[in-house]
């Protein structure tokens, strides 16, 4: 039976600083777009391949860092609300975006439409601090981690801590304008740490955590969208397969699996917290004490989240829409089986996953079903546009290399 979508309220892709590739836009333009609803999108340029999808009415082409002042954006923002005229359904794909939204709600709340929620928690949440500080509030089990202020702080954990361990940046906005390290990094020695420290300055964003050993362990997701009283609508569980970069990046390959026990831990959470929205959740099940450990709690549309839609069609996108433009969310279980694959990152991952011998015993042996994070029969051009971005820079690489090896060679066309 078709979604009840209001085709009279627009949705708009929000995203601050430069990733051009980011499937997870163009899987909610198309998701939106599908029933009917007008998408737009904040883009990097116009040749990006959420500018390219069929279901986007327009980009609009704004550039930015992730860094900028955020009177500035938000500006930006209501320039693009009056630029489209009704009011219009904000979805972010990053944490600057989502934290910029909840603490700017009165401001941009007469023209876009988005989850009410206390403007400070989507900020806590985004910290690797504040989540820590959250989860050991409420009971929720996460792996030990430390927060260093000084250099000196990093020398006394490396003296007592056990490694290997793993550093990543403490704040989200942090990532963009200082960043400590480039993403998840994993530190194998005393040493390694001391020597990667010294140009973190006098006070290090870092969070130093817990490495959960990959062979004793299993990653999960959760995807939800909870309504303004922190009921979850929506919910789904999942298990990834795969990520790149391996065991620490963006997902790869997943499936969806149900997991009522991971369920009703991440339903508790978000009503304890008072959460409104979408969230996306990772988790790393610990097989040396049986508990779900949770890594990171982003609150916003997580990039693999087509990879869930349940028997009703609902995913957390459309549930989000339909929630706020006062229809009714239908029910239905998830569609267990499914899988979601990025094809432009899945087959590296394949590669690496391969040499070291990693497995999921949770992933079901055969698919119910495939969702590809890029090609669709019926908007085939983000794909095309993905594979131009890609390899463009590859094709330059090898002409510049071949011109420098013609001239070294001596090679004369006389």
């Amino acid at each position: 039976m078709p979604l009840d979508a209001d085709r009279d309220v627009p949705g708009l892709i929000v995203k601050f600083g430069d990733y051009p590739l980011h499937h997870g836009g163009v899987g909610a333009i198309r998701s939106l777009g599908r029933m009917g609803v007008p998408m737009y999108a904040i883009t990097e340029d116009a040749y990006t391949p959420a500018a390219s999808s069929r279901y986007l009415k327009r980009a609009f082409v704004w550039p930015t860092t992730g860094a900028e002042e955020p009177d500035h954006l938000v500006e930006g923002l209501l320039r693009i609300g009056r630029r489209i005229g009704r009011p219009t359904v904000l979805i972010p794909t990053d944490e600057e975006a989502a934290v910029l939204i909840a603490e700017h709600q009165d401001a941009l709340g007469d023209r876009f439409l988005f989850p009410r929620v206390d403007p400070a928690l989507p900020r806590r949440l985004a910290s690797k601090q504040g989540l820590h500080e959250l989860c050991a509030e409420h009971g929720i089990p996460s792996p030990a981690a430390a927060f260093p202020q000084s250099y000196d702080d990093i020398a006394d954990f490396a003296g007592k801590a056990r490694f290997p361990i793993v550093a990543k940046n403490r704040e989200a906005f942090v990532r963009r304008s200082r960043p400590a390290v480039n993403g998840t990094t994993k530190i194998a020695t005393r040493e390694g740490l001391l020597a990667l420290a010294r140009d973190w300055g006098t006070r290090p964003g870092v969070i130093l955590q817990e490495y959960l050993p990959r062979e004793d362990a299993e990653d999960w997701i959760v995807h939800a969208y909870a309504d303004a009283d922190a009921n979850p609508l929506a919910l789904f569980t999942g298990v990834k397969v795969r990520s790149w970069p391996p065991h620490a990046g963006m997902t790869a390959n997943a499936y969806v699996v149900d997991n009522p026990e991971l369920a009703d831990l991440a339903a508790r959470f978000v009503k304890q917290i008072g959460f409104s929205g979408v969230i996306d959740l990772d988790l790393r099940f610990d097989r040396r004490d049986g508990r779900y450990k949770l890594l990171d709690f982003n609150p916003r549309m997580g990039a693999q989240f087509r990879l869930f839609e349940s028997e009703s069609g609902v995913d957390v996108v459309r549930a989000m829409h339909l929630d706020l433009t006062g229809r009714r969310v239908p029910e239905g279980e998830q569609r267990a089986g499914q899988r979601y694959v990025v094809e432009n990152i899945d087959l590296p991952a394949l590669l690496a996953y391969r040499r070291s011998g990693y497995t999921t015993p949770h992933a079901p042996g055969r698919p119910s079903g495939t969702e590809l994070a890029w090609l669709a029969g019926d908007d085939p051009l983000p794909f095309v546009t993905m594979l131009a971005r890609l390899v463009r820079p590859g094709a330059k690489h090898l002409y510049e290399l071949r011109r420098t090896n013609r001239r070294g060679s001596g090679t004369s066309t006389n």
